[in-house]
């Protein structure tokens, strides 16, 4: 059975975006307001398989403007640069 989520990336009548979690296995949907909750919610969701999540599918509405893209990849690229901080920081723990 492969573990795939879909967040969808959408904006609501306001213009605020937030990103709709779908667990495909077991149709468990979520929507995210922000980076930090769309993150917990796959730690949360992926909790039930392990952690072993194989696949996460990015897609979003026509209608999501540029600047929301942009920002998300801008937090995305950050909780990135956390994560790799925290693993270079284990690695050398480790040793």
């Amino acid at each position: 059975m492969s573990v795939i989520f879909n967040a969808h990336i959408k904006v609501d009548e306001d213009l605020n975006w937030f990103i709709e979690l779908t667990d495909t296995v077991d149709d468990r949907v979520h929507n995210c307001m922000d980076m930090d909750e769309f993150s917990q919610k796959v730690e949360d969701f992926g909790g039930d398989y392990g952690g072993n999540i194989d696949e996460v599918v990015w897609s979003k509405d026509e209608n999501v403007p540029p600047q929301a893209m942009d920002e998300i990849r801008e937090l995305m690229a950050k909780q990135q640069e956390e994560i790799d901080a925290l693993k270079a920081e284990s690695d050398t723990d480790g040793r």
